[in-house]
């Protein structure tokens, strides 16, 4: 299973890199390929190209903000394959994420 996805919060600094860190974490003990962009307190970071997105058997949007590009992600919206939910969540729950992204 692939993976991609986005984590930003309010103020760009704890629960984005957060966030990030559990579902790489999570993602790897399960053996998915994952890529996590990152858009914080130092702008953009491990930014996500139209084919990783393209490619990707789901999307998680852990963001309590407003995203930089969120339209690159409507056709992945429109099939279904995004799950969108705060930071903290996924913190707290990064088992329970991840088997809904599956359910994608």
């Amino acid at each position: 299973m692939k993976i991609v996805g986005v984590t930003a919060c309010t103020t760009g600094i704890a629960h984005t890199y957060m966030a990030q860190e559990a579902l790489e974490k999570e993602c790897r003990k399960r053996g998915y390929e994952f890529k996590i962009e990152t858009q914080g307190g130092m702008g953009i970071d491990n930014e996500l190209t139209e084919g990783e997105i393209a490619d990707a058997d789901a999307v998680i949007l852990a963001i309590a903000i407003g995203i930089e590009g969120e339209e690159r992600f409507d056709e992945k919206r429109d099939q279904g394959k995004v799950l969108t939910l705060d930071p903290s969540a996924v913190i707290k729950n990064i088992n329970d994420v991840v088997n809904q992204l599956e359910k994608l």
